[in-house]
């Protein structure tokens, strides 16, 4: 998509909704912007980011919609709730489950496809648009939803599935009832493909020993209740997604909005070119970085999320991120748990990396490794490195501690 029409697209979407969405009027009148204005990303990125806590105020002053309705009741063929509460309209033109045709799609997805959809249907958008994502690439669908392992494992061997749409934890537990049931696994079943939920930690490791076993290949995406699919993997193995061309993704600091150079994490700022309901830099609250750059300077591609927006802690005005202590443990052999605590004793912010080992572990192996691979995590150098035991930094602690103003 050309950056004239990208832009031509988003005028033509935020004119319409300017006319019949009131908070987006009063967004654009703060800004001094009109919607003729967004002809690139510099003038988009003039617009404050909204944040979705600031959606569910709305929604609660202005129901049930909180002003971003851009368009006829008539034209609303669905009304989801998700958790907040949020209130999300699918209107008429969605012919794909808001992207999901798309991403099934990109991962070889078709006619002759039994797929056993095993989200949630109810109130919430996850289980009805994979299942119309499903059947717009021809594929079809059997709508488990949620629970009942044993007899959705029974439906995955009696009618054939192919594909099953899962969290991780739940594939893994469909595939261990099959296997109760008497059947060898990869062998005794048909299924050849599952899309799974995102974790953090090693994800991508935990796939590809699920694709060993189970002789499958996996696939992910990202998607929100309020946009549907912003990414999808299309075959690369980083783990990253390309970013759906309905969607304008932009990667900002979390607490200015300014958009960050490729490669330096900060959180997903959306904005949708599909009319009726037309959220315009709305911060997701994810955290990720881009990994490529359309011509105009939006994103086209983005790596693996690295956490929330909440969880980050900031030092020497850079945010270090969960995922980055999580991937430290995984990178450096030896290491259980890592943590980050960010102090202020005097004027310059200081980083303590503490650490438990395992009981195996080469203690002057793992402190020698550690500071610089700290540093290509997070681009930070660690005042400290301490090891300490393993009540002292439990499964439930964070892995990112801020004590600057203790």
């Amino acid at each position: 998509m050309s950056q004239d029409t990208r832009f031509t697209r988003l005028q033509r979407i935020q004119h319409a909704a300017y006319q019949l969405a009131p908070t987006i009027r009063e967004i654009f009148d703060r800004a001094g912007l009109a919607p003729a204005d967004l002809k690139t990303l510099d003038d988009l990125s003039r617009l404050p980011v909204f944040k979705k806590e600031a959606l569910v105020d709305l929604q609660r002053r202005r129901p049930p919609f909180g002003g971003f309705l851009a368009a006829k009741d008539q034209d609303i063929v669905r009304i989801f709730v998700s958790p907040g509460p949020i209130n999300e309209p699918q209107l008429a033109h969605d012919r794909d489950g808001c992207g999901f045709g798309t991403a099934f799609a990109a991962a070889g997805l078709g006619p002759g496809d039994r797929v056993l959809n095993t989200w949630s249907y109810h109130l919430v958008p996850a289980g009805l648009l994979l299942d119309e994502g499903l059947r717009s690439v021809g594929a079809t669908v059997i709508p488990a939803g949620t629970g009942g392992s044993e007899l959705q494992a029974k439906l995955a061997i009696d009618l054939g599935v192919t594909c099953i749409c899962a969290s991780t934890a739940f594939f893994i537990t469909l595939a261990e009832a099959v296997e109760a049931m008497g059947h060898s696994l990869p062998g005794g079943w048909k299924v050849k493909t599952a899309l799974l939920g995102g974790e953090l930690g090693d994800w991508l490791g935990k796939r590809r020993r699920l694709e060993a076993r189970y002789g499958i290949r996996t696939f992910a995406v990202y998607a929100t209740a309020d946009f549907g699919v912003i990414g999808f993997e299309n075959g690369a193995q980083d783990g990253g997604y390309e970013i759906h061309q309905d969607r304008i993704v932009q990667i900002c600091d979390p607490t200015t909005g300014v958009p960050l150079p490729q490669g330096e994490p900060g959180e997903i700022v959306v904005t949708t070119l599909t009319p009726g309901w037309p959220l315009i830099r709305f911060g997701t609250g994810d955290v990720a970085a881009a990994t490529a750059t359309n011509a105009d300077g939006t994103v086209r591609r983005i790596g693996m999320l690295q956490g929330r927006v909440g969880h980050a802690v900031k030092a020497r005005e850079i945010f270090i991120y969960p995922r980055q202590l999580e991937d430290l443990a995984i990178a450096v052999p030896g290491i259980g748990r890592a943590q980050a605590i960010v102090t202020r004793p005097q004027l310059r912010e200081e980083i303590t990396v503490r650490l438990s080992l395992l009981p195996d572990a080469d203690r002057d192996a793992v402190l020698a490794a550690v500071p610089a691979r700290f540093n290509a995590l997070s681009r930070l150098k660690a005042d400290r490195i301490e090891v300490v035991g393993t009540d002292e930094l439990p499964a439930e602690a964070p892995f990112v501690v801020d004590r600057k103003d203790g």
